[in-house]
C-alpha cells in the first residue's frame, strides 16, 4: 500500500490552518502544521514533506519567503507554495515572471488569500503530479 503524500503548512492563522488541513485531508493527503516559520524550520529537520504551503507575513514580513529558502536549500525538489493577503491590501504582486525573479524568489506558486478549497487541491495536485513525473538525478 503506498503511503500518502505529506503537506506542511506554515502559517500563524490557526483558522486557516485548521481549514486547509481539512481540505488537503479530505484529499487524501497527510497534513502536518506549524504556526511560525520557527517552528517550521525546526519541523523540517525532523521530516521532509512532498509539498509545503507557507504565509509570507508570520514573525517577520518575509517569514514564508525565508521558509521557503531554508526548504529548498535542505529539499531542492520539495514544491512550495506561497499564500498572501498582500495583493489584496496592497496591489502589489508576487507573481514572479522573470528569470532573475524566479532565482532569488524559491517559490513554485504564490496564492493570494483567501485561498478556494476547490484551488488549492488543484494546485497542490498538479505541483505534486509535476515532481512525481520528473526524471530522477
Amino acid at each position: 500500500m503506498e503511503s500518502k503524500q505529506k503537506v506542511l503548512i506554515v502559517d500563524d492563522d490557526e483558522d486557516l490552518l485548521e481549514q486547509l488541513t481539512q481540505i488537503l485531508e479530505g484529499a487524501g493527503y497527510e497534513v502536518r502544521t506549524a504556526a511560525s516559520q520557527a517552528e517550521g524550520e525546526e519541523m523540517l529537520l525532523s521530516i521532509r514533506p512532498d509539498l509545503a504551503v507557507f504565509d509570507l507575513m508570520m514573525e517577520e514580513m518575509d517569514s514564508g519567503f525565508m521558509l521557503s529558502h531554508y526548504l529548498k536549500k535542505l529539499y531542492s525538489d520539495v514544491p512550495v507554495i506561497l499564500l498572501t493577503a498582500v495583493t489584496s491590501s496592497t496591489g502589489l504582486s508576487f507573481q514572479e515572471s522573470s528569470t532573475e525573479a524566479r532565482s532569488w524568489v524559491k517559490v513554485d506558486e504564490v496564492l493570494d488569500k483567501p485561498v478556494r478549497a476547490e484551488q488549492i487541491k488543484s494546485v497542490v495536485a498538479r505541483l505534486l503530479s509535476e515532481v512525481k513525473g520528473a526524471p530522477d538525478g
